[in-house]
Parts: C-alpha cells; sequence; structure tokens
C-alpha cells in the first residue's frame, strides 16, 4: 500500500482538489469567489485527504454522458461525437495530472443516467443503448485508463428499461409535491429547475411537433420536475452503491456543498454539455461548444471520423475575427 507522510498527504490533498476545482462549474450567485474558491477546497480536502491516507485511488462519481438530445439542431446524431471525445480527453488528463501529485491516482467512473430519465425526454432505450456502448468504445479507443462507466442496467441485469425505471423510483427520490416546495423556496433549486426546463423546451422542438409553445411549455414544466425526481434517485442510489466516492457534477453547484461542480469543455453557457451540442474547431485546434444550428449559421465545416459526423471547423476569418 502507498503512504505519505502526514504533512504529505494534507498538501497533497489540497493541490489534488485545487487541480479539480480550476475547472469548476459555479451556480450564479453561490458564494465561490477567486479562481479557485478556498471555501470550496477546505469543504472537499478531507474526503481526498481520507483516501489518500489509506494509501488508495481516489474514486470520482460522475453522473453525465447520458444520451444525445433528440433535437437536430443542437446536435449532429444520437452517437457521441468530438464533444464527448474532448470531454472524456479532459476527465482523463485530470486523472494524470492528480497521479503526478499523488502516485495510486485517481479514477472517474461515469455514471451514464440516460436510462434513468429517457423516456421523459423523448429517447428511445434503443438509442440509449447505443450511446453507452459507444462511450466504451471510445474510452478504450483514446485509451483512457482512469475511466469507468457505469449504468442502470448494471444494477438488476437482465430486467426490462421499464422496471429497472420503476424499481430505481421504488422508495427513492422525492415526491413531485416536495420539488414544488423547493422550487417556490427559490434559490439553487429554482436556477436547477428553469435550467433543466429550458432544456427540455429546447430538446422537445423537434420538426415533428405541431402544438403551440406554450402547451410545450407547461409540458416540460411538468416533465422537468420527473427528470430532476428520478435523478435524485440516482444520486441516493449511486451513494448506497459507492459511499466513499468523491461526487462530482456537470450541474453548476453551491458553494462548499457535497458535490462539485465540473465543466466539461470551454463553453460559453455553463449549462452547456456535450450531449446537447457539437464541438467547433475555432481556430488552430481550440474547441468549443455550440448548438449545431448556430455552428453551422456562422459557416462551419463539417467534418466526419470514424464513418460518421464528428464537429464543425469555422472560417479562418470568422475564428481568429477580435471579440467585440
Amino acid at each position: 500500500m502507498f503512504e505519505l507522510a502526514t504533512l504529505d498527504t494534507e498538501l497533497a490533498a489540497i493541490e489534488v482538489i485545487r487541480d479539480v476545482l480550476l475547472h469548476q462549474r459555479r451556480l450564479r450567485g453561490s458564494g465561490c469567489t477567486g479562481r479557485v474558491c478556498l471555501r470550496c477546497l477546505r469543504h472537499h480536502r478531507d474526503a481526498i485527504a481520507e483516501a489518500m491516507a489509506r494509501g488508495r485511488t481516489i474514486e470520482f462519481l460522475l453522473p453525465a454522458f447520458p444520451t444525445k438530445s433528440p433535437n437536430p439542431a443542437k446536435v449532429l446524431g444520437p452517437l457521441p461525437d468530438m464533444a464527448e471525445e474532448l470531454a472524456l480527453r479532459f476527465l482523463e488528463s485530470l486523472c494524470e495530472r492528480i497521479a503526478e501529485v499523488y502516485p495510486p491516482g485517481a479514477r472517474i467512473l461515469i455514471c451514464s443516467d440516460g436510462r434513468v430519465f429517457n423516456d421523459l425526454i423523448g429517447v428511445s432505450d434503443e438509442n440509449v443503448t447505443r450511446y453507452v456502448h459507444e462511450i466504451n468504445r471510445m474510452i478504450d479507443r483514446i485509451g483512457a485508463a482512469h475511466l469507468g462507466q457505469f449504468t442502470l442496467d448494471e444494477v438488476s441485469p437482465g430486467a426490462g428499461h421499464a422496471q429497472l425505471r420503476a424499481r430505481l423510483t421504488a422508495g427513492r427520490g422525492p415526491h413531485p409535491d416536495e420539488l414544488r416546495a423547493e422550487v417556490r423556496q427559490g434559490g439553487h433549486m429554482v436556477q436547477m429547475y428553469r435550467g433543466i426546463t429550458r432544456f427540455m423546451l429546447e430538446d422537445l422542438s423537434v420538426p415533428e411537433y405541431t402544438g403551440s409553445r406554450a402547451a410545450l411549455q407547461r409540458h416540460c414544466r411538468e416533465l422537468a420536475y420527473g427528470v430532476i425526481a428520478r435523478s435524485r434517485a440516482w444520486d441516493e442510489l449511486l451513494a448506497e452503491l459507492f459511499p466513499d466516492a468523491v461526487r462530482l457534477s456537470i450541474h453548476p453547484q453551491p458553494c462548499s456543498t457535497r458535490k462539485i461542480g465540473l465543466l466539461l469543455a470551454d463553453t460559453p453557457d455553463v449549462w452547456l454539455t456535450p450531449w446537447h451540442s457539437t464541438a467547433v474547431d475555432t481556430g488552430d485546434g481550440l474547441f468549443t461548444l455550440m448548438k449545431r444550428a448556430e455552428a453551422e449559421a456562422a459557416g462551419g465545416r463539417l467534418v466526419t471520423a470514424h464513418g460518421r459526423p464528428s464537429h464543425f471547423v469555422l472560417p479562418r476569418a470568422h475564428a481568429t475575427a477580435p471579440t467585440p
């Protein structure tokens, strides 16, 4: 077993959590300050130090990479592309940097939550399965030795997809009335609710929809409660299965809470994720995330890789234009 001196353990834990917090996805008005929030650093340091004191690999848990948005104005298709690959490469590089400070290193277990709520967001179980398989293939292809994936399917092997979701929410997650009460209180919860409602509205605004926008907005507001409730149930199950893991999130988080919000890619929108967007090469190999329609409107050239659409490259003049 790897051993560090007590002082070295504390310093190494600070360095590790600092490296993670450099990529923190913050909730606006959450109280975080500075490039690295010292309050968040103090809050999460002990969990890292405890793993180091035992000489074991630091385990991070990241519910993410669910499935691609069903809206073709946002994404290139139902399968992972360069947007996901860049995010996976970032996560792998984060683990590699941690290993430079702490040789036993770190492992990030991606807890794909697509099966948890795909029926609410208009994505088939078949597409979720294809997405999960392709993420595994991508992890292998890029040699991301510090990454793994865990899905709801592995909790009850052989169970049907609807049965998996029913078992998940049996005794877990809040009642919708409890969620509504939380939203009415404002703060972090109302920002989360509005963010998910916005994504739902975008995802379901597909060409096949023929109803009114007002009706779709009402529908999405109700669906958002369902998505949040099931996500909470998934969160509770993960806490049962992986009690010692350090929790990460792709959503912006308040200051000094049990999860660390993590930015997976360069994007001007803290809510935008690889599965709601496309990767765009803005020049000299630098990438950002944009919705597909925005990339096309900017004159982006579509690039294919591994036999399917991968990302966009902006015209040179657009990519190098100064920011007004």
